[in-house]
């Protein structure tokens, strides 16, 4: 643990911090080893790590209900795993084999379950975005409450599928929580080099919705925020936008040489790394031991070991497979 980690507000329970701390570490170690198998050549294609950002997708996760949709964007396997989606079909997907939970058909960028009401892995920027809105319209006309959550970083925001979304939604007042996960670089651009307004609370709430910056690397904060938001959606109070302030300590992706940042501030940021932090509140409350710790690393790094282990044993799909699910029509000429 840095010694420089700063323990973030505490609000809660043993039980409840350990499963913060188990969910944060379960990402960490499963993003660890599959940048190792990426320079193994086991994963290939595009790979884009969450390591940094844990305190995100496990602050949001815990705060949304089984029955939400949820909509993630290319850097989503930790999203995909706390949503449900065991490690072991995660890993396979990321393999390109056939037990992956796409048949190893999506890859890294790509991961879908629709058991568990998580709609993608969208591989485009703000791809995402107009989808849950549909989604959200599809809960308004069939009556159901339910709240369609949908992450995507502060690049998309240049996009006009962003406005778009934001402005429907708004409109129509619909059941969407905008999840804006700001690591401030986009692909490899800061953000004042890229936007005008880098206020990005201000460009949510031009559309007329409540819009309110989180720190992202503190986990109960996240928890809290989303918690709150999350309920006004259910309840009919239309959509939320939550600016989730974070940064990610790897480049954006396996490709990127990451020459665009300097490596103090890189250093800088890792001081707040959501794990040694939330480790340092809880035992500063006498709730973690040596031993927790231990267990939860020790259960993580089981749990990707056995995802690895099922990866490689799994099967490529075979070729007379190739054209499941693909529809082709016959046209005349």
């Amino acid at each position: 643990m840095s010694e420089q980690a700063q323990a973030p507000r505490l609000s809660c329970d043993r039980e409840t911090g350990l499963a913060l701390l188990a969910d944060m570490v379960r990402i960490r170690r499963m993003e660890e080893r599959s940048a190792q198998l990426y320079g193994e050549g086991k994963i290939r294609g595009f790979l884009h790590l969450y390591i940094g950002e844990e305190a995100v997708a496990a602050g949001c996760l815990r705060a949304l209900r089984p029955e939400d949709n949820v909509v993630a964007t290319y850097r989503e396997h930790g999203h995909a795993l706390l949503r449900g989606v065991p490690m072991e079909r995660i890993m396979a997907e990321m393999y390109g084999k056939r037990d992956g939970c796409c048949r190893g058909r999506g890859g890294s960028m790509h991961l879908f379950d629709r058991e568990r009401r998580f709609f993608g892995g969208n591989a485009i920027v703000g791809g995402g975005l107009p989808l849950t809105v549909g989604l959200a319209l599809a809960d308004r006309m069939q009556g159901v409450a339910r709240v369609n959550a949908c992450f995507f970083g502060e690049g998309a925001m240049a996009e006009g599928a962003f406005h778009e979304a934001m402005n429907l939604a708004a409109l129509w007042r619909l059941p969407v929580l905008f999840l804006c996960e700001n690591n401030f670089y986009a692909m490899g651009t800061a953000l004042a080099r890229a936007q005008a307004q880098t206020n990005l609370c201000v460009k949510a709430a031009s559309y007329r919705m409540p819009a309110q910056r989180v720190d992202g690397m503190d986990v109960l904060a996240v928890r809290d925020a989303v918690a709150q938001a999350a309920q006004g959606v259910r309840d009919g109070e239309g959509p939320v936008f939550l600016e989730l302030q974070t940064y990610r300590f790897r480049a954006h992706s396996m490709f990127d040489p990451d020459l665009y940042r300097d490596k103090a501030e890189v250093e800088e940021w890792k001081t707040r790394d959501p794990l040694p932090g939330f480790i340092a509140a809880m035992q500063a409350q006498g709730l973690l031991t040596d031993e927790d710790i231990a267990a939860v690393e020790a259960s993580a790094q089981r749990e990707v070991e056995a995802a690895v282990a099922y990866a490689e044993a799994s099967a490529w799909e075979p070729v007379e497979d190739l054209m499941r699910d693909i529809t082709t029509q016959a046209v005349q000429v």
